[in-house]
C-alpha cells in the first residue's frame, strides 16, 4: 500500500470522525460536536442487528443510507464518513454517495482520493461514479487525473456511456483541451441535448465563438430542440464574435423555444447586444423585464461600462439601489469599476473599494484585479502593488494587469522586473501579457534585449499571433528601428485593422507623413474597413508632418464617409494642426464649442502650441485647466516655468517652482540613452561620468565651433543682465542630447545613422544644433524624445520644426 492510500485508509476507517485537512466549502456542520451523530433511538441502543431477522438488517441499511444522505446533502462530509464507515462498504451505492458529496460541496481532491481508496478495496465504480470523478478532476485542474479516469473507463466497458462521455466533453474544454472534447464527443454513439450543450459551453469557454454557433447548428440539423443552457451558450458564443445577425436570429428562437422570460436568458441576451455594440437593443429589451433581480442589473451596467457611456453605468447603480431596492454584489463592483477607469473617477473607485471591504466582498481575485487596473490608471500604483501583493492566489490575468499598471505609468524597469518574475513561475505567459510588456522593452531595453524578447515569442509559438506581432511592431518603431517594423509587418501573413493603424502610426511618430497617408490608402484599397483608432494614427501623422489640409480632410471625411463621431484624441490632433498655423484664438474656439467636455489631454495640446507661438497668456489659461483636472502634472508645471523664463518673468519662475515643492514634485531629470556595439549609455546634462568623458567634450567643443554656435546666444528674447547669468548657468551647450550624439558620431560606423533616445522633449537649441551637425557630417541623426521621433538629415528635420 502507498503512504498515501495507507493514510487516507487510515483516516477514513477510524472509529472518531476524521479531520479534514482542507476547510470545507460549504455551510457549518449540522452535527459538529464531541458526539456522533444521531440516529433513531432503536439504532443507537442496538450493539448488533439480530442475525436471524432479515427485516431489521434491512430497515437498519436504510436508515444509515438515509443518514448518510442527509450529512452529504447538509454539507457534513465528516459526519457522512463516520456513518459510512458502519455500513456495507461493498456497496457502489454508499461511495458514490460520499464521493459526489465530496464533489458537490468543492472538496475535489478529497474525492479523487476517496475513489483512489475505491479502487484499492476492489470495488467497482459504475456508471453513477464516473461523471462525480471527472468532475472533481475538473475542479482540481488535473488533466492527468482525467486522463487516467478516462483510460480506465475504456477497461471498465463505459467509455461509450452518454452521461459519462458529457462530463469528459465539459472538463476537457474546461481544461482548454478542446481538441480532447472534441473526440470524445465524435465517438459517442448516442448524443443528447447536454452532449450538443456541453460541446457549445465547451468552445464558448475556450473562447471559439465560431465553433460553438457551428456546433449549435449542427444540433438543430440532427432534430435536437435547445433549452434555456443552449439558448445562452450560443448567445455567449455571438458576444464573443461580436455576431450581431446570428444572435438576432438566436433572439427569434428564443421566442419560439418559450424561454424569453428565463433571466439567465434575458441576461444572456442583454449581454449580447451590449458586446455588438447595439446599446439601444439592450436597453429596449432590459425595460420590458418587470422583475429585475442583480444578475440584470449587472449586465446593464458592464455593459454600459464596455460601450464607454461611465455616466450611464452610474446612473444604472443608483436606480438599482434606489427604485429596486437592491444590494450591489461583488459582480456588480465589479462591472462599474471599469467605468471608473474610463474617466479617472480615483474617489469613485476607492468608495467601491471600501464598500467591498465593508460587506466581506474580499478576497476576490477579480474584484481585486479590477481594483489593480484602475488605481494603475489612476498613477495610484503603490496601491495597485498593495493589492497585488497581498493576492492569496495570483493568476495569469492579475499579473498581466500589474504589469500594464507599472507600464502606464512609465514604470518600465519595474515592469520587465514583474515580467521575469511571471516567467519563473509555472504560469505561462499569453499573448495579452506578451502585448503589455512589449512598450516597456521599447522604452527601456538594449537592442539586445529586444531581440531576445523577439526570440522568446518565437519560442512559445507566438510568432504568427496577429495581435502580438502589432505590438512588436509598434516596439521595433517606438525604439527607432523604423525598418525592421516595417520587415515584420511586410512578413505577416493576417493583417487585421489593428496592424494597419500600428504602422501607420509608427511613420507618424517618425514624422514621415506622407507615407502614412499611402498606407492608409492601400488599407482601404484592400477592404480594409479603419475604425476611430485609424483616424488618431492619421491626425496624429498629419499634425507631426505639417500637413494640415490633408488633416482637416481626413477629419470630415470620419463622419461623412465612414459614420465614425470624433473622439477627445481626435479633437487633441486638431488642436495640433491648428496650433502649427499659428490660429491659436480659433483652437481655443475649437476647444469651447466641442460637444465633450476637454481633458487635460486637450488643453496640453493647446498649451504646446500656445509654447511654440510663444503666448504666455493662452498658455497659462491651458495650465489652469490641466492643473485643476491633473493636479500633480509636473510637465505642466516646467513647461509654464520654461516659458517664462525664456520671457525673463523670474518671479513667476520662482512662483511656479515654489507651487512645486509644496506638492512634492520634482522635474524628471532629462537622459539621452545611445546603444553602441549592443552596450547602452546614459548621458544627464553636464555628464562627465563616462570614461571617454575628455574626448566626448573634445569633440563637442570642435563641432560647436563647426556649426557657428555662440555658447551663450539660446532662445532667449529679452533679459537683464543678471537673468542672462542664471541662463549661462543652465546653458544647452552640454546638454545630454549633444553629448550622447557626440559620442555616436566617433562610436559608430561612418555611414551609420546615429540614435539617440531621449526620456523628456528635446529643447529648441538642442534641436536647432542636431539639425546643423547633420548637415555638417552629412550623417542622420535620429533623436526619439518623449514625443516624436526627429530625423535629422541635410540640416532639416523631419518634424518640420513642430513638436
Amino acid at each position: 500500500m502507498t503512504p498515501t492510500l495507507a493514510l487516507n485508509y487510515y483516516l477514513y476507517t477510524s472509529t472518531a470522525p476524521p479531520n479534514l485537512s482542507r476547510k470545507r466549502a460549504a455551510e457549518p456542520k449540522a452535527n459538529q460536536g464531541a458526539d456522533p451523530p444521531r440516529f433513531p433511538k432503536w439504532v443507537r441502543k442496538a450493539g448488533k442487528p439480530p442475525m436471524k431477522s432479515t427485516t431489521l438488517i434491512e430497515q437498519h441499511s436504510s436508515s444509515l443510507k438515509q443518514a448518510l444522505h442527509d450529512h452529504v446533502q447538509s454539507g457534513s462530509m465528516e459526519d457522512a464518513l463516520w456513518v459510512f464507515e458502519k455500513m456495507n462498504q461493498s456497496d457502489a451505492y454508499n461511495w458514490n454517495i460520499v464521493i459526489r458529496g465530496f464533489t458537490d460541496n468543492g472538496l475535489f481532491r478529497e474525492a479523487i482520493e476517496f475513489y483512489q481508496r475505491m479502487e484499492f478495496e476492489g470495488v467497482g465504480a459504475d456508471n453513477y461514479t464516473f461523471p462525480f470523478v471527472i468532475k472533481a478532476c475538473g475542479g482540481s485542474l488535473s488533466l492527468a487525473e482525467v486522463r487516467r479516469v478516462h483510460g480506465k473507463l475504456f477497461k471498465v466497458g463505459l467509455a461509450s456511456d452518454v452521461y459519462i462521455c458529457n462530463s469528459l466533453c465539459a472538463v476537457y474544454a474546461k481544461l482548454g483541451c478542446i481538441g480532447d472534447a472534441e473526440k470524445v464527443f465524435e465517438e459517442m454513439p448516442v448524443k443528447d441535448l447536454v452532449s450538443w450543450n456541453s460541446m457549445i459551453g465547451g468552445y464558448v469557454a475556450v473562447g471559439d465563438g465560431w465553433s460553438a454557433v457551428v456546433c449549435f447548428q449542427e444540433m438543430l440539423v440532427v432534430g435536437i430542440m435547445p433549452d434555456r443552457f443552449s439558448m445562452i451558450g450560443v448567445l455567449n458564443a455571438c458576444a464573443i464574435e461580436g455576431l450581431l445577425q446570428t444572435g438576432k436570429e438566436i433572439h427569434c428562437q428564443v421566442m419560439k423555444c418559450m424561454v424569453e422570460s428565463d433571466v439567465l436568458v434575458q441576461t444572456s441576451l442583454i449581454d449580447m447586444y451590449h458586446k455588438c455594440g447595439r446599446v439601444d437593443y439592450a436597453e429596449r429589451l432590459f425595460d420590458k423585464i418587470s422583475q429585475k433581480n442583480v444578475v440584470v442589473w449587472n449586465a446593464m451596467i458592464h455593459g454600459y461600462a464596455l460601450n464607454a457611456r461611465p455616466v450611464e453605468s452610474f446612473s444604472c447603480l443608483k436606480t438599482m439601489q434606489e427604485t429596486d431596492k437592491l444590494r450591489p454584489d461583488a459582480i456588480t463592483m465589479i462591472n462599474l469599476l471599469p467605468s471608473c477607469t474610463q474617466v479617472g473617477a480615483l474617489r469613485e473607485g476607492k468608495s467601491i473599494h471600501g464598500y467591498a471591504i465593508r460587506h466581506g466582498f474580499l478576497p476576490h481575485i477579480v474584484l481585486e484585479t479590477a481594483l489593480i487596473e484602475l488605481y494603475g490608471a489612476c498613477s495610484r500604483v503603490k496601491f495597485a502593488e498593495r493589492i497585488f501583493g497581498q493576492l492569496a492566489q495570483k493568476n495569469l490575468i492579475s499579473w498581466n494587469t500589474m504589469i500594464s499598471a507599472y507600464v502606464h505609468n512609465g514604470r518600465n524597469w519595474e515592469a520587465l522586473e514583474l515580467f521575469q518574475d511571471l516567467v519563473s513561475k509555472p504560469l505561462d505567459p499569453d499573448p495579452i501579457t506578451i502585448s503589455s510588456i512589449l512598450p516597456a522593452y521599447s522604452e527601456v531595453a538594449s537592442l539586445g534585449q529586444r531581440k531576445q524578447i523577439h526570440g522568446y515569442i518565437s519560442k512559445l509559438e507566438h510568432h504568427s499571433n496577429t495581435f502580438i506581432l502589432n505590438s512588436t511592431v509598434y516596439m521595433y518603431a517606438k525604439c527607432g528601428h523604423l525598418g525592421t517594423a516595417q520587415e515584420i509587418f511586410d512578413r505577416m501573413i493576417y493583417r487585421d485593422v489593428s496592424s494597419w493603424n500600428t504602422i501607420i502610426m509608427a511613420y507618424a511618430i517618425h514624422g514621415f507623413g506622407r507615407r502614412s497617408t499611402r498606407l492608409f490608402s492601400e488599407m482601404v484599397d484592400k477592404g480594409i474597413q479603419p475604425n476611430e483608432s485609424t483616424f488618431v494614427s492619421l491626425l496624429t501623422a498629419c499634425s507631426i508632418s505639417g500637413m494640415v489640409d490633408e488633416g482637416w480632410k481626413y477629419y470630415a471625411s470620419m463622419k461623412l464617409e465612414y459614420g465614425i463621431d470624433p473622439g477627445i484624441e481626435h479633437y487633441g490632433c486638431m488642436i495640433d494642426l491648428l496650433g502649427r498655423t499659428g490660429n491659436l484664438d480659433q483652437a481655443k474656439t475649437f476647444i469651447d464649442k466641442m460637444p465633450l467636455l476637454p481633458t487635460a489631454r486637450i488643453w496640453g495640446s493647446l498649451l504646446t502650441a500656445s509654447r511654440n507661438n510663444r503666448n504666455i497668456e493662452l498658455a497659462e489659461v491651458a495650465a489652469e485647466n490641466i492643473l485643476s483636472l491633473e493636479h500633480d502634472n509636473t510637465g505642466c508645471y516646467v513647461l509654464l516655468s520654461n516659458m517664462y523664463a525664456e520671457a525673463g518673468r523670474w518671479e513667476d519662475v520662482k512662483r511656479i517652482k515654489f507651487r512645486m515643492k509644496q506638492r512634492g514634485l520634482e522635474k524628471t531629470i532629462g537622459c539621452s540613452y545611445l546603444e553602441t556595439k549592443c552596450k547602452p549609455y546614459r548621458f544627464i546634462n553636464h555628464d562627465k561620468s563616462h570614461v571617454e568623458s575628455d574626448t566626448i567634450y573634445e569633440v563637442l567643443d570642435v563641432i560647436l565651433r563647426k556649426i557657428g554656435e555662440d555658447k551663450y546666444v539660446h532662445s532667449i528674447t529679452k533679459f537683464r543682465p543678471l537673468d542672462l547669468m542664471r541662463k549661462k548657468q543652465n546653458s544647452a551647450e552640454h546638454h545630454s542630447v549633444r553629448l550622447a550624439i557626440s559620442y555616436g558620431l566617433i562610436s559608430t560606423k561612418l555611414r551609420d545613422p546615429v540614435l539617440v533616445r531621449r526620456n523628456t522633449r528635446i529643447c529648441e537649441d538642442c534641436h536647432n544644433a542636431a539639425k546643423k551637425v547633420s548637415e555638417m557630417t552629412k550623417r542622420e541623426i535620429i533623436v526619439g524624445d518623449s514625443k516624436v521621433f526627429h530625423h535629422f538629415r541635410d540640416g532639416n528635420c523631419s518634424c518640420g520644426d513642430y513638436w
